[in-house]
């Protein structure tokens, strides 16, 4: 029996090397286990399957760019299946293309780290997207959006899953219209980077009343996290309004 507090850890990577020095780093931790590793995406979900639910899964780091099925298309079926509704998905990758990452946060995941972070970052990272929350400020999040709406080739040739998950999340999404005009003001707020103490001022409302708003907007939106309402913000074009 595992200790209790532990994160589970799967490692998605296509290259050895760096799937080792992962490892390496995490298992330094005494809150932190590396329950398994894949080297592409077909069979992190062949493995995810057969350790659940004897052995929980907490945090997928997910390379991009692998053989097989790639990173998006593995966040995308790990998001949509209902087994996996406590498993966190946290993509690493070299920043090389943009429109990888808007897909990945579009199909389900937390957040994003580039592979030449430094250990403690990784370390972070883990323990933040554990905690069910998005690895980067909503800041970081709406620049790197901002600069993929920017193409003129985003809306063409950006790579997008084809899954329920994205659907929810494509420009428009249905739960759109089901938002309260403070839920509406909420989720703009949020894409602009603010925190829940800064929206609290805003409102002039406890925070714990914007969390609720904040929750609230996510499940009308179905979006696993913050990171995702920034998504849906910018392709939704509710900033290009203001």
């Amino acid at each position: 029996m595992r200790r209790y507090g532990v994160i589970r850890v799967l490692l998605v990577d296509d290259q050895p090397l760096i799937r080792v020095g992962l490892r390496g780093i995490l298992e330094l931790e005494d809150d932190i286990e590396v329950v398994g590793e894949a080297s592409s995406g077909r069979k992190a979900l062949d493995l995810l399957a057969n350790l659940l639910p004897g052995t929980p899964v907490d945090v997928v780091l997910m390379d991009i760019r692998m053989p097989e099925l790639d990173g998006i298309e593995t966040t995308t079926a790990i998001c949509a299946d209902p087994r996996y509704a406590d498993v966190h998905l946290l993509v690493l990758t070299t920043f090389e293309t943009d429109e990888y990452v808007v897909a990945a946060l579009r199909a389900g995941a937390s957040g994003f780290l580039g592979k030449g972070a430094e250990p403690e970052a990784l370390v972070n990272a883990v323990r933040v997207i554990a905690a069910g929350e998005s690895l980067l400020s909503a800041t970081a999040t709406r620049s790197l959006i901002e600069r993929f709406l920017a193409k003129p080739s985003a809306t063409s040739q950006a790579p997008v899953p084809t899954t329920q998950a994205t659907q929810t999340t494509a420009p428009g999404p249905p739960g759109l219209a089901a938002l309260t005009d403070r839920e509406r003001e909420t989720l703009i707020l949020v894409a602009e980077g603010k925190s829940n103490e800064e929206i609290a001022g805003h409102f002039v409302i406890s925070p714990h009343t914007v969390k609720t708003h904040v929750s609230r907007t996510m499940t009308k939106l179905d979006a696993h996290d913050r990171a995702q309402l920034v998504v849906i913000a910018y392709t939704a074009g509710l900033l290009l309004q203001q």
